[in-house]
């Protein structure tokens, strides 16, 4: 097996791009973008649109664009919920909601499929400055706002959140036909405006909200000063919301807010909470290992590279089975 990483320099923190850059054996490739997310995310999408090309090169995607990363994460809601739930005694089943920062809608895909299934939650999307996935829940305003703002939750820095295709599926009554229109003027123009219908459904199934990094670093703050527990800048978000809801609900529902990172990961925005970073030995030692990364760069055919790129392993792999034979 052979691995690709596709990163955005600059766009991550120290560690975590450590993390990626710092694997130098000799099946793993990584590729240090010039550009946020989203634009690293296109050849991925191109090479994989060529289904032929995949097949042929057997290949396979870690991210959500996989819809068994989709699977994996709706367990989380089902253990959540059993977590939560006041009463399993009782029915109907009580609600739980599941609070969920999200960048390109993956996990909240996860959530609603769970819903589905019919696990008894209420789904809320909490976004960053970036806030496609917000005024698409408020106003049906699916469309790009221009540049993606760099912020302090860097992993949500998206205005293309892909899984909005599959949320907008899944509520919209599996209509294929209505989904696939809405999509194709979406890639085209970067602009949407969703049907009332839909709306309805979203705006009945998720709540959400957009948090600032002075949101970030408040709510870092006080969790950190109310339980001594250190959120990372994602899982502030979340947080933030169960903060702003829990201050105007008598009573709220059981609320659970996913977490999916380790603050870790993150010193840097820590310390500007004017916080303790809590940095175990084994991701320290990563500033002293040796890296290999190689750029890809603005002007470059990111695509074309990354398909040369797999053909050129596929030649070495079936040229080594070739000499072992």
């Amino acid at each position: 097996m052979d691995i690709i990483v596709l990163l955005p320099l600059g766009r991550c923190s120290k560690i975590q791009e450590l993390q990626m850059t710092t694997v130098i054996e000799d099946n793993v490739h990584v590729f240090g973008v010039e550009g946020d997310s989203d634009e690293l995310d296109e050849p991925i999408k191109d090479v994989f649109a060529d289904v032929v090309f995949a097949k042929k090169h057997n290949l396979m995607s870690l991210n959500s664009i996989n819809w068994s990363r989709i699977l994996v994460q709706m367990a989380h809601y089902f253990f959540a919920y059993f977590q939560c739930a006041p009463s399993m005694d009782v029915c109907p089943l009580p609600l739980v909601e599941v609070v969920v920062p999200t960048g390109a809608a993956g996990n909240l895909a996860a959530g609603c499929v769970a819903q589905q299934m019919g696990l008894p939650i209420h789904l809320a999307t909490v976004v960053n400055h970036n806030d496609i996935i917000h005024r698409t829940v408020q106003q049906g305003d699916f469309s790009f706002s221009g540049n993606t703002s760099p912020t302090l939750a860097s992993a949500m820095d998206i205005q293309v959140p892909y899984n909005m295709e599959r949320v907008f599926w899944l509520l919209s009554g599996s209509d294929s036909g209505l989904i696939r229109a809405l999509m194709e003027q979406f890639d085209s123009t970067k602009k949407q405006c969703v049907p009332k219908e839909l709306l309805a459904k979203i705006s009945e199934t998720i709540s959400s909200q957009s948090a600032s990094d002075e949101d970030i670093i408040q709510t870092m703050q006080r969790c950190w000063e109310e339980n001594h527990y250190l959120l990372c800048p994602h899982s502030a978000i979340a947080v933030c919301y169960h903060y702003k809801r829990s201050a105007c609900e008598q009573p709220s529902l059981p609320r659970c807010c996913l977490a999916p990172a380790s603050a870790a990961k993150f010193p840097d925005v820590v310390l500007q909470a004017q916080l303790v970073p809590e940095i175990p030995a084994d991701i320290r030692a990563l500033e002293h290992m040796k890296t290999q990364c190689t750029p890809l760069r603005r002007g470059d055919d990111w695509t074309q590279v990354l398909r040369k790129k797999i053909e050129d392993l596929s030649q070495e792999r079936k040229g080594g089975m070739s000499s072992q034979g």
